[in-house]
């Protein structure tokens, strides 16, 4: 039955007998059969088949998380239980602060830990790291707290908290963030991010209209165009800009200082050594 759960859970993702005879190396009827021999034992109709398209019924949306949960433990059983006898892949997505920062101070003791274990680091940004997790595309995932629930399976581990500032170049006079900001042009923190919502969401809080002058989710690129004149910005105080000299004017927000949330994300039923070693020394460097 096991091979019938693989497939089970490879049509809930792609959507269609089709797609996932393809992934798993299936004709379209082998997995019809498949689901067949599935709901038959079950006693229980999983889909809703309109067309090309198979979409999980509450039957079906009940039993994804059951069967990804008994794959995971079946796969468990052949582990080592410990992080120096693991041997394999492990896909961590991070974004550029978290990889450049955090991650980097953790991993020479990670691989001291686990040595046998092949890291693959998949850059993105948060909501694009949060996607491939849930896919199944990677092991863990290193981002920006999400700002909405979490579905059930996720475990969320807290790495870190910064707190945005504002950046101004040299030459712009004053104290003042909220003048500046509804005096200068604004270079601003990618809108459609989960820190750029945070950035929003403040500039709607005080009421404030900026100019607008590029928006981009690239920290090091907008403390560099801020660097070179093209406005002020609000960014968390994190990334390689704080660890070099800088052409530009950090002012603090004082009482209006809000932070970015840093988090790894996991999925419950993955758990094993080698990932929870990664995860501890996470949060030893924090």
């Amino acid at each position: 039955m096991l091979r019938e759960l693989k497939t089970f859970i490879t049509v809930a993702r792609l959507g269609t007998f089709a797609a996932a005879g393809q992934q798993v190396g299936l004709t379209q009827s082998a997995v019809s059969a498949q689901m067949r021999v599935l709901e038959q034992h079950l006693g229980v109709r999983l889909f809703e088949r309109s067309g090309r398209a198979a979409v999980l019924n509450a039957a079906g949306r009940h039993a994804l998380p059951l069967a990804e949960q008994m794959l995971a433990l079946y796969a468990q059983m052949a582990l080592p239980q410990a992080a120096d006898q693991w041997q394999g892949e492990l896909r961590v997505g991070a974004i550029a602060t978290l990889q450049t920062g955090l991650l980097a101070e953790a991993l020479p003791r990670f691989r001291q830990l686990a040595p046998l274990v092949e890291l693959k680091l998949v850059p993105g940004v948060s909501l694009q790291l949060f996607s491939q997790l849930d896919a199944g595309e990677l092991d863990l995932a290193l981002l920006i707290k999400p700002p909405f629930t979490l579905p059930k399976e996720l475990l969320e581990v807290p790495l870190a908290r910064e707190p945005f500032v504002l950046i101004a170049p040299l030459d712009v006079d004053g104290a003042d963030p909220l003048r500046l900001l509804a005096e200068q042009p604004f270079v601003r923190y990618d809108r459609a991010s989960f820190g750029g919502r945070q950035v929003t969401r403040f500039l709607r809080e005080q009421r404030l209209n900026v100019r607008e002058a590029l928006e981009l989710d690239e920290l090091e690129a907008i403390v560099r165009l801020v660097e070179n004149g093209m406005g002020v910005a609000l960014v968390p105080r994190a990334g390689l800009w704080l660890q070099r000299p800088t052409r530009l004017r950090v002012i603090e927000l004082g009482a209006l200082t809000f932070h970015r949330e840093l988090v790894a994300l996991v999925r419950r039923a993955q758990r094993q050594p080698a990932l929870d070693c990664l995860l501890s020394c996470l949060e030893s460097r924090n």
